[in-house]
């Protein structure tokens, strides 16, 4: 696909979305299981989804937090292969993130703690920024013309 053409396709976009969600989830629940998983008997949705989860007064509390921290950075990665366009990170990132709270919602009421709300605007700019620093290195990297010179 030529990047200059600008092409409506809303199936793309949606698909794009449930995809990055997916793979954020999964990312999110790897890295909850491998450093929350480690300190609780059970884990349970509740650690992904509930805001009283994402605070700093226990040792879990910081654990989990570090583990939505990875995961921004892990949905960053997936934005390079997902979205391939670094204008489009923000707008991705925040859709991802508006669709995160408003599952947070439905699971366990309105994020009542400022650490929730925190912890997710930070997520939210991790994911956005690195996803668009890496999609810039991508779109500035060299065009090798020496190979496309030898085949003509």
């Amino acid at each position: 696909m030529f990047y200059g053409a600008i092409v409506w396709d809303p199936w793309l976009i949606v698909s794009q979305i449930v995809c990055l969600q997916c793979l954020y989830y999964l990312a999110l629940g790897l890295v909850m299981a491998l450093v929350v998983g480690t300190r609780v008997p059970r884990l349970t949705l509740l650690y992904l989804f509930d805001f009283a989860t994402l605070t700093p007064r226990t040792t879990t509390g910081w654990c989990a937090i570090a583990s939505f921290l990875l995961a921004a950075a892990a949905g960053a990665g997936f934005m390079l292969y997902v979205i391939e366009r670094a204008k489009k990170c923000l707008d991705f990132a925040a859709t991802l993130y508006i669709i995160h709270l408003f599952i947070c919602i439905i699971y366990g009421g309105w994020p009542a703690t400022v650490t929730w709300w925190v912890v997710n605007i930070v997520c939210l700019a991790i994911m956005s920024l690195l996803g668009e620093y890496l999609c810039i290195r991508r779109e500035l990297k060299e065009i090798p013309i020496s190979r496309l010179r030898a085949s003509v």
